[in-house]
């Protein structure tokens, strides 16, 4: 992906994502990690920007040490991001997009989940395409300590062979990452979908048996 799609992409999926309200006024963020033939670094949608109306040329430019060469500045979550990609590239070398939301399904159900993790294995796509989600403590946007939790659960769940694609950052919203855009859209839309079936399903639904997702496993490759 050139520089130039990479902009666009952003944009197109950023609009995607308003229209549709998985994001709202200027909640959320996307980067994509530009590959070595494109001068390396990054692309992230700026700070207080609405992911409904970007401009491809605005968005902020940072070298491989997060250092800003252009656009508008950076959003403030630039700090998480770096890290996302640091601790899944082990696990996920093609890891190219972030995408954050504050997707309302999810932080409801980061209001009431009381376990390490928001989301038990309820249906099969959820484990196929999304996978563990770990729920990260509290802290204000932004925080470095965030950024640090994140990426020491990204670590630890690669190391026991379930590497992750999401994570729940506690009363704020999911953050995915996957090969593309297109790609970690489709991961945030089903994570999201799967919290509106629970807040749907009144009681609280029983998980997929050991059984059925060994079968997930052996049948479509399911990382959980």
């Amino acid at each position: 992906m050139t520089e130039t799609q990479a902009r666009e992409e952003i944009c197109r999926i950023g609009h995607s994502l308003f229209e549709r309200g998985y994001v709202h006024a200027t909640a959320g963020n996307i980067s994509v990690r530009l590959d070595a033939s494109e001068g390396g670094g990054f692309l992230i949608t700026p700070t207080d920007a609405c992911l409904g109306f970007l401009d491809p040329a605005r968005l902020a430019r940072l070298n491989p040490d997060g250092t800003q060469l252009g656009g508008d500045p950076a959003s403030k979550t630039m700090t998480l991001h770096r890290g996302i990609y640091a601790a899944a590239t082990p696990f996920d070398p093609v890891t190219r997009c972030i995408i954050h939301t504050h997707s309302t399904h999810c932080v409801v159900l980061s209001l009431r989940v009381t376990g390490d993790e928001l989301l038990p294995p309820l249906t099969p796509y959820f484990v196929m395409k999304v996978g563990h989600v770990p729920v990260i403590s509290y802290h204000r946007p932004g925080d470095p300590a965030a950024a640090a939790l994140v990426g020491q659960a990204i670590t630890r769940y690669g190391q026991q062979g379930t590497p992750i694609r999401a994570v729940m950052l506690a009363r704020l919203g999911p953050t995915v990452w996957h090969d593309s855009p297109a790609a970690a859209m489709a991961v945030l839309e089903e994570l999201e979908e799967t919290a509106r079936l629970v807040s749907l399903a009144g009681a609280a639904p029983a998980a997929l048996s050991a059984a059925q997702i060994e079968e997930l496993r052996q049948t479509f490759g399911a990382r959980w």
